[in-house]
């Protein structure tokens, strides 16, 4: 088997198990620990199968959908645009929550709870920075191709704005995530983090939205730089993986949320819709079926350089 095609076939069971495995956690939250009879009812093995899934759930959607996401970066930008996401979204996002944890500083105090793996410094678990890689990932290609990808295909130069514009854009998508999935992780039947303070935003102070976005804008600040010298450009086809993996997380926070908290986190939902599932359905839409032709020298990069990366997954 070719080295792509074997690449492809990883890559897409990792992705099809990422999400069975938030439906059946959002089977195990939503309707079995609400009816603990049912557990009770289970025979012994049963139950240590569902306590299993219960402590582990977290750490292997999590993991999967890392890999996933991991493998389609490698087959669709190459390995050196990859890492330089990989590199400054883990570091940055690290550092980032191992201050949050210990200061306060940039998301305000709150600590992490089991169920979501081993513990960095016992404070942050390591599958929190692969949850900021992959979801960081897919909104900045995906802010990527709607920004910077329409300068390539009307043949102008990337102007320097574009840029700020692709890494504020990702960082609202980003964002606009944790509208649903922050209620959902701290404040549900079963929390994985809790705020040490009651926040004014729904539970969630202020400043936790401030770093969201902050943490997000500066690792991919940092990543732009490895991206800028040869722009890449992307067909539709190429972004469905970002399109739903962004809308299955989504999802996933926005279920939970909906379903265990009371009606006032329809708003934190319907914002985190209208900036970044409903934004970033319409750049994939927008973005071509398929390559337009393009003139031979395209600056900062050649059409040559556009065409090569672009085609990797085909």
């Amino acid at each position: 088997m070719k080295p792509i095609k074997s690449l492809l076939l990883a890559e897409q069971v990792c992705l099809i198990t990422h999400i069975l495995a938030m439906i059946f956690g959002l089977a195990g939250l939503l309707l079995v620990v609400p009816h603990p009879e049912f557990i009770l009812s289970l025979p012994q093995w049963g139950q240590q199968l569902f306590q299993l899934s219960m402590g582990s759930g977290g750490v292997v959607y999590i993991v999967l959908g890392a890999v996933a996401i991991a493998l389609y970066g490698w087959r669709i930008v190459g390995p050196w645009k990859l890492w330089g996401f990989v590199l400054p979204a883990v570091g940055i996002s690290l550092t980032s929550e191992l201050l949050g944890t210990s200061t306060g500083f940039p998301f305000g105090h709150y600590s992490y709870l089991s169920g979501l793996g081993y513990k960095i410094a016992g404070l942050v678990p390591f599958t929190i920075p692969l949850s900021w890689f992959y979801m960081g990932f897919i909104t900045f290609l995906l802010a990527y191709s709607g920004v910077i990808g329409a300068f390539i295909r009307q043949q102008k130069k990337v102007a320097l704005w574009a840029g700020a514009a692709t890494v504020a854009l990702a960082a609202v998508f980003l964002t606009a995530w944790d509208f649903v999935l922050d209620p959902a992780m701290s404040q549900a039947a079963v929390p994985f983090w809790q705020f040490q303070e009651v926040g004014a935003f729904f539970g969630m102070p202020y400043r936790n939205i401030l770093g969201w976005a902050g943490t997000g804008a500066v690792f991919m600040a940092v990543a732009m730089v490895t991206w800028w010298q040869k722009p890449i450009l992307l067909v539709r086809s190429q972004l469905t993986t970002p399109l739903v993996v962004y809308l299955v997380n989504f999802a996933f926070g926005a279920m939970i949320t909906l379903t265990s908290l009371d009606e006032r986190f329809w708003i934190p939902a319907s914002l985190g819709f209208l900036m970044g599932v409903l934004p970033v359905v319409l750049l994939w839409a927008k973005t071509p079926i398929v390559l337009p032709t393009l003139a031979t020298e395209l600056p900062p990069a050649s059409a040559n350089d556009i065409l090569t990366v672009s085609s990797v997954a085909k």
